[in-house]
């Protein structure tokens, strides 16, 4: 069998028998803490990513711009808050993905500030010591946002490439916000808390959301159960030192918490 047969065969498969089973699983690819570390050049293209899941978020090698997966459609999100469909062989250095079937529904019918809506959002969840995938759609008063540049070798840590990025702010935007709430004893392996990227509705612009305000709008969200995490075959990760001290420090300076 072909090699591209073969991938398509693994792909059918492999969503064949989530639909079969209904298991809630997050497939991550690398950690959290490798990124900060500068590992910024992953093995797993896009097309092996989407045969995991049709929802999540992560970046691209070279910390190239952000990355969010909506209805199985990967989207790259540029430094300039443009967005365009990613190619099928791209690669990325950290992603997380699920099959989004969600079983909890918000309405929002007020304006609500991140704070308050995120709040919301936990007094509904069955519990916050499982992940939850999380798709927020609606009429945005405001969205801030910044997106990372392209990295050079010898590649800086992330809180070096985030520092000094450009805030571009969405205002009475329609569109999504997509991502994942993770328990505080993951991090490091993810990014504890919220961590959402934003889409407009018509798929032209979007990047890593710092602050929002929704003034109407639906949220869904899915509780996973199991975490399967794939590390990268790279040499570069083989020799990396992933113990860094202060993580938490760390991953909040470089996602602007």
């Amino acid at each position: 069998m072909a090699a591209d047969a073969y991938d398509r065969f693994r792909a059918w498969a492999r969503a064949t028998l989530h639909h079969r089973t209904g298991t809630n699983e997050i497939y991550q690819t690398s950690t959290m803490g490798a990124l900060l570390d500068g590992l910024y050049d992953g093995d797993v293209t896009i097309a092996e990513l989407l045969s995991h899941g049709d929802f999540g978020l992560g970046t691209f090698n070279r910390l190239d711009g952000e990355m969010v997966i909506l209805d199985g459609r990967c989207h790259h999100l540029r430094a300039d808050g443009s967005a365009r469909i990613a190619a099928p062989d791209d690669r990325t250095p950290f992603a997380a993905v699920t099959w989004f079937r969600p079983s909890t529904t918000l309405r929002v019918d007020a304006p609500i500030k991140r704070a308050d809506l995120l709040t919301r959002i936990d007094q509904a969840l069955p519990t916050t010591n499982m992940t939850a995938a999380v798709r927020i759609h609606g009429h945005f008063r405001s969205v801030e946002t910044r997106t990372v540049m392209a990295q050079k070798q010898p590649y800086p840590p992330l809180t070096k490439a985030t520092a000094g990025q450009a805030v571009t702010t969405f205002d009475e935007r329609d569109g999504d916000l997509a991502g994942f709430r993770t328990p505080e004893y993951e991090q490091g392996i993810s990014v504890a808390g919220y961590h959402l990227h934003f889409l407009t509705d018509d798929h032209q612009h979007g990047g890593h959301s710092l602050d929002f305000e929704l003034t109407d709008g639906e949220v869904r969200v899915c509780t996973e159960s199991q975490l399967h995490l794939s590390l990268p075959r790279t040499p570069e990760f083989a020799r990396a030192n992933l113990s860094g001290a202060d993580i938490g420090k760390q991953i909040r300076q470089s996602e602007g918490g």
